[in-house]
């Protein structure tokens, strides 16, 4: 299993298709990674911590299939080997208990999945340039 700068964790096939092609745009070295479900995703996170491979982000849709995003991101809170790396919910839904349980449960941001494509590219920009390029990095 090669590294991953970002693991994504999106149910929706043609988002996550739409999200890889604009990531490519904003940085085509890094390295995604992107499951669609958050069974999958628990248990790609395992192997991760076993192969020692520590994202340098990770993105989570809130509703997803098996577990949720909430459900993630407490199992990524509760594993120290995870707890430094970034955690932002990344999800169609823009109810305030949605927001406010996120941040509860120890995510960094949230972020309301932007609308057209060169939208998002636009936010994938930010995404990148705060995380990868200015954020004080801790892992």
């Amino acid at each position: 299993m090669n590294t991953t700068d970002i693991f994504y964790v999106e149910d929706d096939v043609d988002y996550a298709f739409f999200m890889q092609s604009a990531m490519q745009e904003v940085q085509d070295t890094l390295n995604l990674t992107i499951v669609d479900d958050g069974v999958e995703a628990a248990t790609t996170l395992s192997k991760f911590e076993e192969l020692q491979i520590k994202p340098k982000l990770i993105l989570l849709d809130l509703n997803l299939p098996g577990l949720s995003g909430l459900d993630i991101l407490k199992f990524i809170r509760e594993n120290p080997y995870f707890k430094s790396v970034p955690v932002i919910l990344f999800s169609t839904s823009d109810d305030p208990n949605d927001i406010k349980s996120s941040i509860e449960y120890g995510a960094n941001a949230y972020l309301a999945k932007p609308n057209g494509y060169e939208n998002l590219v636009e936010c994938l920009h930010s995404i990148h340039d705060f995380w990868f390029n200015r954020h004080l990095r801790l892992n």
